[in-house]
């Protein structure tokens, strides 16, 4: 059983599919410390233990933002030290997004600003409605991304177009993520969560162990050479081999069947 959150919303829409809604419509979803918290918390326990659930979408309450970024408000006279705890507790939520084994889509439903992006490049892939505007201001404000901004924003579309996104703090389209290879699919807004289901419903139905070896050999791509990188995926590979999914699989497949897979 998962705990309560107050601005995290759990609902289980579809047998092994959770959606955690960031619900702070009032304030665009904007990042305040009990947030981001709760982000980390909630995220974390999915490392330590799984459950039933075997995708997971990451979406924003209302109808004008998936998040606005962090919230200024709060920020608003901050001291230095109040501000680096702060900003801890946001790496420990970064961390704990990207580290969790289970395969997580964004569906991006309105502003994804700052901390807001960020959130959404830490997932695995991104569905956005067509009226979604993404940007890295924070240069704007004085600072600079700290959520993996420059990490991931450079390796979804490149680092010179990284550089001028993040540098100038100019918003761009959901139009030009999508050009960019920032944004997987975009569609419309009366459909976005039924095409996003849809999609998780399908890595759902497939076997849980091999989906998520699957994900940590290309989380892994990216930062090892090819020789070792295809080490690590043998080595994710033969962890699924041993599995009765394995056996189950094959076994369908041979007498025409769809495959009931347990997670073992």
């Amino acid at each position: 059983m998962r705990p309560q959150y107050e601005t995290l919303l759990l609902e289980e829409p579809i047998r092994h599919v959770t959606v955690v809604t960031m619900n702070r419509p009032q304030a665009r979803n904007a990042m305040n410390t009990q947030l981001m918290t709760e982000l980390r918390d909630c995220f974390a326990s999915y490392y330590v233990d799984q459950g039933e659930t075997r995708c997971l979408v990451l979406a924003g309450a209302g109808d004008k933002a998936f998040c606005a970024g962090a919230d200024l408000k709060e920020r608003n006279g901050m001291s230095d030290e109040a501000w680096r705890r702060q900003h801890a507790i946001i790496e420990q939520a970064i961390r704990a997004i990207m580290d969790c084994p289970i395969p997580i889509i964004a569906a991006v439903n309105g502003a994804a600003y700052a901390g807001g992006c960020e959130l959404a490049l830490a997932c695995d892939f991104i569905y956005a409605v067509p009226e979604a505007r993404f940007a890295q201001t924070e240069v704007a404000l004085g600072i600079m991304p700290g959520a993996m901004g420059t990490q991931n924003l450079p390796r979804a579309i490149g680092t010179r177009r990284a550089k001028e996104v993040i540098l100038t703090a100019t918003p761009f389209t959901a139009k030009e993520a999508f050009a960019w290879g920032l944004v997987n699919r975009l569609v419309p807004a009366d459909k976005l969560m039924t095409e996003v289901l849809a999609t998780a419903e399908r890595i759902a139905a497939n076997a849980p162990v091999a989906v998520r070896q699957a994900k940590r050999a290309m989380d892994k791509s990216e930062d090892l050479d090819r020789a070792n990188g295809y080490s690590f995926e043998i080595e994710a590979y033969n962890r699924a081999v041993g599995t009765e999914d394995r056996i189950e699989g094959i076994r369908a497949f041979n007498e025409k069947r769809k495959p009931d897979f347990k997670g073992r």
